[in-house]
């Protein structure tokens, strides 16, 4: 009885009828003729019957032999055709892609990029939800996720997105003027802040410098808040300064609305990751998703 293993066997015996010769069937299969003469030999033997007649001068099929080699071919086409589907899918990938990830990677790592990822891959149906909490990709019926490294869960497939990221406090000219510039970490502690909150409703200390000088502090101030572009606005009309990606201000501070304070003391963390589950690696369009993004952060 035949089974799976006997397939490259088959495939000898389709190619050797194909081309009516074990010298050039050999050449296209890059073995030699006795490696060829043996795997027929087992083919027989295994199946009880003679496939092929053969002379000093030619192959030819038995009977049996013509009729497995035409039913061999149609198969082999269809397998043929099987995988070049797959390849088409992979190069042109559709389907639905449900990506969880917060505010600050949508806005930096995908707004950039969604125009023309759209545009080379319009078969593809992507879905955004953009969120700060944390979330269970799996649980909640996503395909991946993208969260800071540190905070990706273990058991997922990481792959990097950015380099390590630039954590900077931030304030308007208008809030420097009225209450002076810090000069050291703990004048932050006298000083109106933004608190920030994380997704899980926490407050989040401010982490000041890298390695052993780093600082880590609990602010007051007016205002707490889980929103970067909420953050941002309350800064800029001077309620108090504000800890934020440096990318994320980027534009507010060239246009002057926002100033660094203890530029010596900004931190370096974790970039961007995206996530997933190993078993969801193939999801249509996820894998050029990454490499898009990775691509315009130079990684």
């Amino acid at each position: 009885m035949l089974n799976r293993f006997d397939l490259p066997d088959l495939q000898i015996f389709a190619t050797i009828v194909r081309h009516r010769s074990f010298k050039r069937a050999a050449i296209e299969l890059g073995v030699t003729t006795s490696a060829l003469s043996h795997a027929m030999r087992k083919l027989e033997t295994k199946m009880g019957v003679r496939l092929l007649h053969r002379t000093s001068r030619t192959v030819m099929p038995t009977a049996p032999g013509a009729l497995l080699a035409e039913r061999l071919e149609q198969g082999f086409d269809l397998i043929g055709a099987a995988l070049s589907s797959i390849e088409s899918y992979r190069q042109n990938p559709s389907g639905s892609l449900r990506i969880n990830l917060p505010q600050d990677a949508a806005r930096l790592l995908l707004w950039p990029i969604l125009a023309s990822f759209s545009a080379q891959y319009p078969q593809v149906a992507l879905t955004l939800s953009v969120e700060d909490r944390p979330v269970d990709i799996i649980a909640e019926g996503f395909d991946a996720g993208i969260r800071y490294g540190g905070t990706v869960p273990q058991d997922m497939v990481a792959v990097p997105l950015t380099h390590p990221l630039r954590w900077v406090v931030v304030g308007s000219p208008s809030f420097l003027t009225k209450h002076g510039r810090p000069e050291n970490p703990q004048d932050l502690t006298r000083l109106p802040c933004i608190g920030v909150r994380l997704g899980n409703n926490t407050a989040y200390k401010w982490e000041l410098g890298d390695g052993e000088h780093q600082v880590r502090l609990d602010v007051t101030g007016p205002l707490g808040v889980n929103h970067t572009e909420t953050t941002i606005a309350a800064a800029i009309d001077g309620l108090g300064l504000a800890y934020v990606l440096e990318r994320r201000v980027r534009e507010e501070l060239e246009r002057g609305e926002l100033e660094v304070v203890l530029p010596d003391w900004a931190s370096t963390g974790p970039g961007f990751y995206a996530y997933f589950a190993s078993r969801r690696q193939n999801e249509p369009g996820l894998r050029p998703l990454i490499e898009t993004i990775r691509m315009r952060e130079g990684l």
